[in-house]
């Protein structure tokens, strides 16, 4: 791991734990672990590393870091389930790096916690790059800042079934219009029901966000993975080509509507991965982070990389332009 801002996540091993190099020992651990929610906010991020869990043995260790989970509604990334409520982390190409990011920051609930497991190392790359957010606030330049401080607003298309993106029933993982808008009443969100069986949705958020346990203010929003400029010029010229900019399937403003400037964007996405600490991955690895202070991506990779997150039920929920 790679140590930047005088910052890394804390590793524990079989050694620090006192135990076997197995599940058994980690599960041991885990169990004789007292304030395991402090620690994890002091320390930010915790990897274990050494154990060598297996996939088979993976049930009862997530059920000491995460357990009861549930499923990821309303998640925006293309991921797979593979089990009980565990999906793969987002599919996106090996030679992409995804950028800085807190999961379902744009939404009106979000986890407090995630937990990432290794099942298969990358041959080359693959890291996962994590960020203490209080330090990605810090290095955003001042007007950035300030333009942000009024929130902003995400919108989202979702077609029926036929259309670039995914769809409303892969989304909120229902048939149902009415499950759909209960969700949204709930999320206060604003919804459209449009032609072709679509739906737009949007959602005005905060941009930051004090966290309950350490007050620490850090950077909570997903502008630059919303906005075409975070794909890149080339990309975003080409998306353009096919789609106006209010049928994307996703989209951000800020929340008084006005246009987000490409260079605010490309600074906040740039400015997270420079202060990223990079987790290389090792079969069995697990890696588990608090989800407001700590942000996380994906470096570039070559080799069947495979890395499962279980959705998790601790979620805290979000005000509209806390």
């Amino acid at each position: 791991m790679e140590h930047r801002q005088g910052w890394k996540p804390l590793e524990i091993g079989p050694a620090d734990a006192g135990g076997t190099a197995d599940a058994d020992g980690l599960v041991s651990h885990l169990d004789s672990l007292t304030g395991l929610e402090q620690l994890l906010a002091k320390e930010k991020a915790l990897v274990f590393r050494g154990f060598q869990v297996s996939e088979g043995a993976l049930d009862a260790v997530m059920d000491r870091l995460l357990p009861n989970r549930l499923a990821y509604v309303h998640g925006n990334s293309p991921r797979t389930k593979v089990g009980k409520n565990i999906y793969t982390s987002t599919e996106y190409p090996a030679e992409y790096v995804i950028s800085m990011h807190n999961e379902m920051s744009y939404a009106h609930q979000w986890p407090t916690r995630l937990l990432f497991y290794c099942a298969v190392a990358p041959a080359t790359g693959g890291a996962t790059p994590v960020v203490d957010g209080r330090l990605w606030l810090d290095s955003l330049d001042d007007d950035v800042r300030e333009a942000f401080a009024g929130g902003v607003r995400y919108t989202q298309n979702l077609h029926g079934g036929r259309g670039l993106g995914k769809s409303w029933q892969d989304t909120f993982e229902t048939d149902s219009k009415d499950k759909v808008e209960e969700f949204l009443t709930g999320a206060r969100a604003s919804w459209q029901w449009l032609r072709g069986d679509a739906v737009r949705v949007t959602q005005d958020r905060a941009s930051t966000l004090r966290h309950p346990l350490t007050g620490e203010e850090v950077w909570f929003n997903q502008a630059d993975q919303w906005h075409p400029a975070g794909l890149g010029d080339e990309t975003a010229a080409e998306l353009a080509k096919v789609l106006p900019a209010d049928e994307l399937p996703q989209s951000v403003s800020y929340a008084d509507g006005s246009p987000i400037p490409a260079a605010h964007v490309h600074q906040i996405r740039d400015r997270g991965l420079a202060a990223a600490v990079d987790v290389d991955w090792r079969q069995g690895d697990l890696l588990l982070i608090d989800n407001v202070l700590v942000g996380h991506g994906r470096r570039a990779y070559s080799g069947a990389r495979r890395v499962l997150s279980p959705c998790p039920t601790d979620r805290a929920p979000g005000l509209m332009l806390r």
